[in-house]
């Protein structure tokens, strides 16, 4: 294993704080960047509990059901060509707040199809444009700069995922000042089968902390960026890997938590990890949950690579 990542020593109630912020698509964003940065010592108990993680899942039936779905592995929102312009817009984006003016089209049908280059594809319930909107517009009106979006239409682009590069349905929004789309992907992620493996009981934050998310794997699949959280205790987030034949297993913990009263507030870091050997069509896995690391859409986070 090689370290890397995480938290505070309130697993119980920093768990239920990160399930809430990750299912409203906030998590706060904490802390400066770091480089090359080491976290906690190697844990037996932490290697142990990676390895019965990759152990349960290779060759498991509930792997070979997550390689049949569709699951990002990278970003489902495409910017304009050329990207966003001026500041502001760019903090509009990360805040996700935006403005309508106009309506909006429901889905023309009720499923839509998801295609990898292999030409394998998969049917998926097709979002209309209202919630493809609701999905980016997570500030709902708040004050400050906004995009405007004008109107809807549906199209196609590429996305990441655990297959490789996939052609999906998405919505192309036009936004007011820009003379090409925003684009969303218009279809949800494949459920998530059911784990081989249950999750940690009572453990330390310093031994074994959960990730808040997948950023995305480098194009060449040698590192893999993920949300790591903490509370206002110690120095940062660390994550250790432990790669298999059909895994890589990312364990989270604290660096220098200490054992006095810390404060509840969830914050969060972007940490990149490298690996041996190219991601590829491996699962990528939290040690904590024993679940696949689902894919965050824009965690707002500071960065570190370790």
């Amino acid at each position: 294993m090689r370290t890397r990542t995480s938290t505070t020593r309130l697993v119980p109630l920093l768990l239920a704080l990160l399930l809430s912020a990750v299912s409203a698509g906030a998590v706060a964003a904490c802390g400066a960047e770091q480089a090359g940065s080491r976290g906690s010592e190697s844990s037996p108990q932490r290697e142990a509990r990676a390895r019965q993680v990759a152990d349960a899942w290779d060759g498991s039936e509930a792997a070979g059901k997550w390689r049949e779905g569709y699951h990002p592995m990278g970003e489902v929102v495409q910017m304009p060509e050329g990207g966003l312009r001026g500041e502001a817009d760019r903090h509009a984006y990360e805040t996700g707040n935006f403005g309508l003016r106009g309506n909006l089209p429901a889905a023309p049908h009720k499923d839509g199809k998801v295609t990898w280059k292999t030409g394998d594809s998969l049917t998926m319930p097709l979002m209309g444009a209202q919630d493809a909107y609701k999905a980016l517009n997570r500030a709902d009106g708040s004050p400050g700069a906004r995009l405007t979006v004008t109107g809807a239409e549906l199209g196609e682009m590429s996305v990441a995922t655990s297959r490789g590069p996939a052609t999906v349905p998405a919505w192309l929004f036009t936004l007011k000042g820009y003379d090409t789309p925003l684009k969303r992907a218009a279809v949800m992620p494949s459920k998530l089968p059911e784990p081989p493996v249950e999750p940690v009981e009572d453990m330390d934050i310093d031994v074994l902390s959960p990730l808040a998310g997948l950023v995305g794997v480098a194009d060449d699949g040698r590192s893999v960026t993920v949300v790591a959280t903490h509370g206002s205790c110690g120095d940062g987030p660390v994550v250790d890997v432990l790669e298999s034949d059909g895994s890589v297993v990312l364990s989270a913990s604290v660096a220098g938590a200490g054992d006095g009263i810390c404060t509840a507030d969830l914050r969060s870091r972007k940490v990149t990890v490298t690996t041996d050997e190219p991601v590829g069509d491996r699962m990528v896995l939290d040690a904590y949950t024993g679940q696949p690391v689902p894919y965050g859409e824009r965690p707002g986070t500071s960065e570190s690579r370790n």
